[in-house]
């Protein structure tokens, strides 16, 4: 029988999760401890205690809940309200110069004020907040859908499962990045080799890993950090006027944010906090590869929109690309999904900015050529934060007598088949297509991937087997599987087998970005396949469309236009569309589209503002079914500016350019 709980120890209860989450803060965020380690020990010991006597003092925002436990079978997909974009880049003083004059030359003023922050080197997460107590826990993923990470999040000392003060939002989604300090990564990597387990290679790719445990338990055991960078969604609490000042309020609340954060005037004031980073970084705890600098004033960044991929009001100054010498041991060959032959570099292994590199990209023959890149040779290798290492250049002096020049093979050394390459291309590709089992594997993991059809349970090693025993020749012959086949490959027990079937029959329900996204055609991308599914509403359109009524779609240029062309022209790709049709893959109806073709084609819409009735998301997703074209700033060819409430200076320019401006009511009669 569960003892009920007394008054005394509910009020006690909530005393010592008040006074663990002040000395958290104090510890974690603010770095000034009020009381020993010790003491505190004693203060968690009592409400550990009082909770394993009374369980229903448990609460999810209790700093008890931090040691981990739970363990899932897989992270579920969340759906960001606001995508999580990613920053344009700087590599030097003229593009920052570039950055800051079409900033200057969008908002009109002469002069600018930028928040600076270092570029934490970690994992992108957001955290939701709804009343105070932390919810949900995401990673970027690929900036519109990220990964269920809560029982991970809430391990993490830095992150308040609680937010403190007043005037705090009834929703708000806090972003930022989880890392690794560099004496915490030495740390752990003592730790693993101690327990004789393999150590991780940057702090980077350890936070990473350790935020992906499917058991808790293991992540509470990292020495994971969070700093805050932005808000996404806030819904009520006042709002800050510029950057610098919300991550002040931020800091209030108890979220952590960068120490290192301030505000400079003009590129001038830029160039000389990058230079001060620059010359502090070794000193700084955690890595970072780069400085970013945002618009401070938040009114300003809402006027200056997004572009497709990035903010306009930011960018990230990263550091000089960091090289090392060493030998390259030989120069092989990759055979791309499409047949494209890359090379690769294999090297002597070398530490590179922190990272041990093996292998690196050489792009084409034309590269090799030109860098005169030969078996043997002491090259220098270059690695900029994230991107692929590159050899950069061979040491001639250190040649090896016999070292013989580089050319492209006459065959695929895989096939076999014939290389060719068009006289105007610089790649060379496999004139194999489906015979060769390099294209046939690549080309069936993109279909089954996340972005594609998302086929759960289909790995890599997985598709290699099912190719290597002819089980699988083209995507759809997936879909012909059954549970005893899979039974008698390696490691495929009869549970994941009948699982896989299972995810195979869901797979089915997809949607047409997703399908057109999976089938691989060469240069069309997530963004591209969700332009062509919104222009030409279905598939058989699509396939029978022109190069020119191709180039009327957004991210559509000319050379996509014909790779899409030439896709569909082939007779081998249209068999396998229709025996994947046959097989039972199918997507819903374009909306409205019987009763109403495209009522609001050839408008364009923005909207602003905090919405009630619907997520930005959901109405932007309803005018584009509609036919409207929605953007990120009012101009003259703006239709109407849909607006909510605090709509900033979106609202003042529709005005000023005699743009209609719209309520919900109003939106919701322009939907009906």
């Amino acid at each position: 029988m569960i003892e009920k709980t007394p008054l005394p120890a509910s009020v006690r209860a909530r005393e010592l999760r008040t006074q663990l989450n002040h000395h958290n803060y104090r510890y974690y965020t603010l770095d000034a401890p009020e009381i020993l380690d010790s003491e505190y020990d004693l203060l968690f010991r009592e409400l550990q205690q009082l909770e394993q006597r009374y369980p229903a003092l448990k609460r999810a925002d209790s700093p008890t809940q931090r040691v981990g436990g739970e363990v899932l079978s897989a992270f579920r997909s969340v759906t960001h309200e606001m995508p999580m974009s990613s920053l344009g880049n700087a590599f030097g003083q003229k593009e920052m110069e570039e950055f800051e004059r079409r900033v200057l030359e969008r908002t009109g003023l002469q002069s600018m004020k930028y928040s600076v922050e270092p570029k934490l080197d970690g994992l992108a997460l957001s955290l939701l907040y709804e009343d105070g107590i932390l919810v949900r826990g995401a990673t970027r993923g690929d900036g519109f859908n990220g990964e269920d990470v809560t029982v991970n999040v809430r391990t993490i000392n830095s992150i308040p499962l609680r937010l403190q003060g007043g005037d705090i939002p009834q929703r708000l989604e806090v972003r930022g990045e989880v890392f690794i300090s560099k004496q915490g990564f030495n740390d752990l990597n003592r730790k693993q080799q101690t327990a004789g387990e393999k150590s991780f290679a940057n702090p980077r790719n350890a936070a990473a890993g350790s935020m992906r445990q499917l058991d808790s338990s293991i992540t509470a055991t990292r020495p994971l950090s969070f700093i805050s960078y932005g808000l996404g969604v806030q819904q009520g609490g006042e709002r800050a006027q510029n950057y610098h000042q919300l991550l002040q309020q931020l800091s209030a609340w108890g979220v952590p944010v960068s120490p290192e954060a301030k505000v400079v005037e003009g590129v001038d004031g830029c160039v000389a906090a990058y230079a001060d980073l620059v010359e502090r970084r070794s000193s700084l705890p955690y890595e970072i590869d780069g400085v970013v600098f945002k618009v401070d004033s938040l009114e300003l960044q809402q006027e200056l929109g997004f572009t497709a991929r990035a903010p306009r009001w930011a960018i990230a100054w990263k550091f000089p690309a960091q090289e090392a010498t060493t030998r390259l041991l030989s120069i092989d060959l990759q055979v791309g999904r499409t047949g494209a032959l890359t090379p690769v570099a294999r090297l002597e292994p070398v530490e590179v900015g922190g990272v041990t590199v093996s292998n690196a990209t050489l792009h084409n023959e034309d590269e090799i050529q030109r860098k005169d890149l030969r078996a043997g040779d002491m090259v220098v290798v270059r690695r900029a934060g994230d991107v692929i290492p590159e050899v950069v250049r061979t040491v001639e002096k250190k040649r090896p007598d016999g070292a013989r020049v580089w050319v492209m093979p006459d065959h695929c050394p895989v096939c076999g088949a014939e290389v060719v390459r068009e006289a105007d291309k610089a790649v060379a590709r496999c004139s194999g297509g489906l015979f060769c089992p390099a294209q046939r594997s690549e080309a069936i993991w993109h279909f089954a991937s996340r972005k594609g059809l998302d086929i759960e349970g289909m790995g890599g090693k997985l598709i290699d087997q099912l190719v290597q025993q002819k089980l699988v020749t083209t995507p759809a012959d997936l879909f012909q599987l059954d549970a005893d086949q899979l039974v008698s490959l390696e490691r495929m027990g009869e549970r994941s087998a009948e699982n896989l079937v299972a995810a195979l029959q869901q797979s089915r329900d997809a949607t047409l970005p997703h399908f057109l996204f999976a089938l691989g055609i060469p240069e069309v991308g997530e963004a591209t396949s969700r332009s062509l599914a919104h222009y030409f509403g279905d598939l058989d359109s699509l396939m029978e469309t022109t190069t020119d009524e191709l180039q009327k779609v957004d991210d559509v240029g000319s050379v996509v236009a014909e790779n899409i062309v030439t896709f569909f022209q082939q007779n081998h790709n249209r068999e396998v569309i229709e025996q994947l049709l046959q097989a039972g893959i199918h997507w819903p109806p374009p909306h409205h589209q019987e009763e109403s073709p495209q009522p609001l084609l050839g408008k364009s819409y923005v909207i602003t503002g905090t919405l009630q009735g619907m997520r930005r998301s959901e109405i932007k997703e309803s005018l584009q079914s509609l036919g409207a074209k929605v953007t990120g700033s009012v101009s003259g060819k703006t239709t109407a500016l849909i607006c909510g409430a605090d709509p900033g200076s979106k609202r003042a320019k529709a005005e000023s350019l005699g743009v209609p401006v719209l309520d919900e009511s109003e939106l919701q009669k322009l939907l009906t």
